[in-house]
C-alpha cells in the first residue's frame, strides 16, 4: 500500500517538474516578452520572409525559428502571442472556477431546493453546443479580449457546478461532517472550514484544466478570426496562416503549434500533479 501511494507521489512530482517547468518558461516570456523577443512581433520585411529556423541551411542571425511569408519573426510572435493565452488563461480560468465552484458547493451542501435550481440550470446551459454558442456570444458582444473571457465564463461554469457539486455531497456524508454539526458549527461554516478544504484538491484540477481550454478557445477563436481585433499575434492567428504556407514554410504552421499543444498538456498534467500531491485521501 506504501509502496503504490510512494509511485502515486513520484509520478505526481515528476508531472509537476515537467508541466511546471514549461509553464514557467511560457510565463517568463510572456511577461518578458518586449525585452527578450530578438526582433519586433509586427515588423514586417519582404527581404527576409520564409527564412527557416537557425539549423537549416538559408536561416540568418537573429530570427532562431525563422519568419513567416511577411518577414515576421515566428519567435518574437511566439512570445508575444503568450501574453494573450496567459492571460485569457488565467482570467476566464479564475472567474469560471469562483462562479461554478460556489453554485457546486451550495449545491452539493445544501441540497433541497438550491440543489433543484442549480441542477436545472445546468442541465439546460450544458443543452447548448459550446463551440456554437461560443462563436454566438463572440457576435454579440464584439471581439476582444474581454469578450473572449466572457464567453468562456458563460459556457464552461457549468464544468466546475457539476464536479464540485458531486464532490460536495460525497464529502457531506462523511463522519466529519456530522461531528461538526454536533459540535455546533453552522451549516455555511462547515461548509467553509470542512468540505471547501477537502474539495480543493478537486478544484485545483479543474481550474488548471480550464485554463488549458481557455487557452485552445482563445486559439480557436483567432483561427477564425474572431478573437483581437488588433494586428497583435495569436497563437491561433499564427496557426491559422501557417496553414496556408505549410509546403513552403512548415516552421510558420509547426511551432505555435506545438507551444499550444504543450502548453494545453501542461496545464492539465499540473492539475493531476497537484491533486496527487495534496488529496487529503492520498495523504
Amino acid at each position: 500500500m506504501r509502496d503504490g501511494r510512494g509511485q502515486i507521489r513520484r509520478r505526481a512530482g515528476l508531472r509537476l517538474w515537467l508541466s511546471g517547468g514549461w509553464l514557467a518558461l511560457v510565463l517568463f516570456g510572456a511577461v518578458f516578452a518586449p525585452w527578450v523577443a530578438p526582433q519586433d512581433p509586427l515588423m514586417q520585411d519582404l527581404f527576409t520572409s520564409r527564412l527557416p529556423p537557425f539549423w537549416m541551411e538559408g536561416a540568418e542571425p537573429g530570427y532562431w525559428l525563422g519568419t513567416d511569408n511577411l518577414g515576421r519573426d515566428v519567435l518574437s510572435r511566439i512570445l508575444h502571442g503568450a501574453r494573450i493565452a496567459l492571460i485569457v488563461a488565467v482570467s476566464a480560468g479564475a472567474a469560471t472556477c469562483l462562479i461554478g465552484a460556489t453554485l457546486g458547493l451550495i449545491a452539493g451542501y445544501f441540497r433541497g431546493m438550491a440543489d433543484i435550481v442549480i441542477s436545472r440550470l445546468v442541465d439546460i446551459w450544458m443543452a447548448f453546443p459550446p463551440v456554437l454558442f461560443a462563436i454566438l456570444l463572440i457576435a454579440v458582444l464584439g471581439t476582444g479580449l474581454t469578450s473572449i473571457i466572457v464567453a468562456i465564463v458563460v459556457i464552461d461554469w457549468t464544468r466546475f457546478a457539476r464536479v464540485v457539486r458531486a464532490e460536495a455531497m460525497n464529502q457531506g456524508a462523511m463522519d466529519y461532517v456530522a461531528s461538526a454539526q454536533v459540535a455546533g458549527y453552522s451549516r455555511l461554516r462547515t461548509m467553509l472550514v470542512e468540505i471547501l478544504p477537502n474539495v480543493l484538491p478537486t478544484i485545483g484540477a479543474l481550474l488548471t484544466l480550464e485554463m488549458g481550454i481557455s487557452v485552445i478557445v482563445e486559439a480557436i477563436l483567432s483561427f477564425v478570426n474572431l478573437s483581437i481585433p488588433t494586428d497583435d499575434p495569436t497563437w491561433g492567428g499564427m496557426i491559422a496562416e501557417g496553414r496556408q504556407a505549410i509546403h513552403q514554410s512548415w516552421w510558420v504552421l509547426v511551432f505555435p503549434l506545438v507551444t499550444l499543444f504543450l502548453t494545453v498538456l501542461s496545464f492539465s498534467q499540473l492539475g493531476e500533479g497537484l491533486k496527487d500531491r495534496f488529496d487529503p485521501v492520498l495523504r
